[in-house]
């Protein structure tokens, strides 16, 4: 079995690499070779079965060099953040859409028709209400660059699987929290900062309304995500193979009660939630869902987030060493 993970050296793809490993096999048989593509790579892994390359997904030659002339599954997850896309427009259509023909189009070359996971947004929803639920079959009318790349590599994925290319699968991904370091140029950074830095004894500032709905969902959820929908069988899926992820809905608000409930069982004492409000951060959320429906998802086998309090305990032993 040879897995390929885009955006290897990423959070998720760092955590995926390893639970794959951990377990050893993916669709009942034995892990071999593990490849890993990204720009860089700030925490290596140390086992025979992993090969990093070092590249950029915007890069031809650097994906069709990871992923070869052979693939058994591509875990598509390299991509620009939701800020930068909208800061960098023509860099955004080079990494989050090219990157993603690059990717499909070394599937479809590869002997074996592999199955490719690719990992889609919420972002891709937009220009209607935000308050009323969000499924599978709400329109996608994204309002940010970043929804609209995650949108078009969607439809590719469903084209190439009709045309045969490939077995495509399409993870529509809430918010993940709570992503460990410190914030980036996401939209969305807020998510986990509100949880991360007032649980490390740091100020959070909170460029959003404190009543703020927003779908979220847990890392380890997300990476038991991936793997189950590797796994599921194609007789299965419907000719949509875009899946949202049901998710929490969460407020800032719940979020500080919640963190101030497991910081005063384990004795954490907690940094302050700061009102800083950016009106150009708030634009963006305001176009995304505030809450989600992933009833199509569950209905594969692929697992819920979860309780708000379990993820926050889960980010403070995995990271926090407590």
């Amino acid at each position: 079995m040879k897995i390929i993970i885009t955006g290897g050296g990423g959070f998720l793809g760092h955590q995926l690499a390893q639970k794959i490993l951990h377990i050893g096999t993916l669709c009942d048989k034995p892990v071999s070779e593990v490849v890993l593509l990204d720009a860089a790579f700030h925490r290596p892994i140390s086992d025979p079965r992993v090969k990093t390359i070092q590249g950029d997904i915007g890069d031809r030659d650097a994906v069709y060099s990871a992923v070869g002339s052979h693939a058994d599954v591509i875990f598509h997850l390299a991509s620009m953040v939701s800020g930068e896309c909208e800061e960098r427009y023509d860099d955004a259509l080079r990494v989050n859409l090219d990157g993603g023909r690059h990717v499909f189009e070394a599937a479809r070359a590869a002997a074996g028709r592999p199955r490719v996971v690719f990992a889609s947004s919420v972002a891709c929803y937009g220009g209607i209400d935000m308050t009323q639920m969000m499924s599978d079959t709400t329109k996608q009318l994204p309002q940010t660059t970043y929804g609209i790349t995650k949108a078009m590599c969607e439809m590719l994925v469903n084209d190439h699987t009709r045309k045969g290319h490939f077995d495509g699968r399409t993870v529509r991904l809430p918010t993940v929290i709570i992503r460990p370091g410190r914030p980036n140029a996401a939209a969305s950074s807020w998510a986990s900062g509100m949880f991360r830095e007032p649980l490390n004894g740091e100020p959070c500032l909170l460029p959003i309304r404190r009543d703020q709905p927003h779908p979220m969902t847990s890392y380890r959820t997300v990476i038991e995500s991936f793997i189950a929908f590797a796994e599921v069988n194609e007789s299965k899926l419907g000719r949509d193979r875009a899946y949202v992820l049901p998710a929490h809905r969460v407020t800032p608000e719940i979020a500080e009660r919640v963190i101030t409930q497991v910081a005063a069982a384990r004795e954490i004492k907690l940094g302050p939630m700061v009102d800083a409000f950016d009106a150009r951060i708030q634009s963006i959320v305001d176009n995304w869902p505030q809450q989600v429906d992933g009833s199509r998802a569950e209905a594969l086998g692929l697992p819920q987030p979860p309780p708000l309090a379990a993820i926050v305990e889960q980010y403070v032993e995995d990271f926090l060493g407590r």
